[in-house]
């Protein structure tokens, strides 16, 4: 049964602003899961230059899954913008050594770990999303939303900061679908669900 190459740079013929992600992403510290595309209006490996403070010595890292579908200028702000809240002074004097070099030991900058991205998650124009933050499979976050904390999983957020705006399904019906996984599926069981993964009757799904 056919279905699109997951390994394919450019899956829409003539058409090179969308890309299935992790088939340009280098950085070891991006982790992208099958058929998630970015849309971009210029250059689809503007991609990584909107990853924000994404430096080896932090260790963090963006994970995200499959089937997601990311627009144009969504930015990731990760941990290594982050700097001290709880001393006298933010200013981080380390880094610039000579003589500041010192500054830092035995302290650490905040973390707030990975940023992670669900499965079937549908990020809008000009989202930031924040350290740290965890989004749940299936969550829509609308344009120009800035994420600061964790999103449910089915919900659709909005807004600076973004908060919760309703649920896609019902509670029952969030609980099967987390249950089912459906892009864990073999891809040819997908490609035979195309039609009931795109309306709305659960009991549809065929194996």
């Amino acid at each position: 049964m056919n279905a699109p190459d997951k390994d394919q740079i450019f899956p829409l013929p003539n058409y090179d602003r969308l890309c299935f992600l992790k088939n340009i992403v280098k950085n070891p510290n991006i982790i992208v899961g099958d058929y998630t595309y970015y849309d971009d209006f210029e250059e689809v490996h503007n991609f990584e230059k909107n990853v924000k403070y994404l430096f080896d010595f932090i260790g963090d890292k963006l994970i995200i899954g499959k089937f997601c579908m990311i627009a144009s200028d969504v930015t990731f702000i990760m941990n290594g913008a982050n700097h001290l809240t709880d001393a006298i002074s933010t200013y981080p004097f380390a880094i610039f050594g000579n003589g500041w070099e010192n500054a830092m030991d035995g302290k650490t900058y905040p973390t707030k770990g990975d940023t992670i991205i669900g499965n079937d998650v549908w990020i809008g124009h000009k989202v930031t999303i924040m350290p740290g933050v965890k989004i749940g499979d299936g969550a829509i976050i609308a344009t120009r939303s800035v994420v600061t904390k964790d999103v449910a999983p089915y919900s659709i957020v909005g807004g600076n900061p973004a908060k919760e705006l309703k649920k896609r399904f019902s509670e029952e019906e969030i609980t099967q679908l987390l249950e089912i996984k459906w892009w864990d599926w073999e891809i040819d069981r997908i490609t035979r669900n195309v039609q009931h993964l795109t309306a709305r009757k659960l009991d549809q799904l065929v194996p």
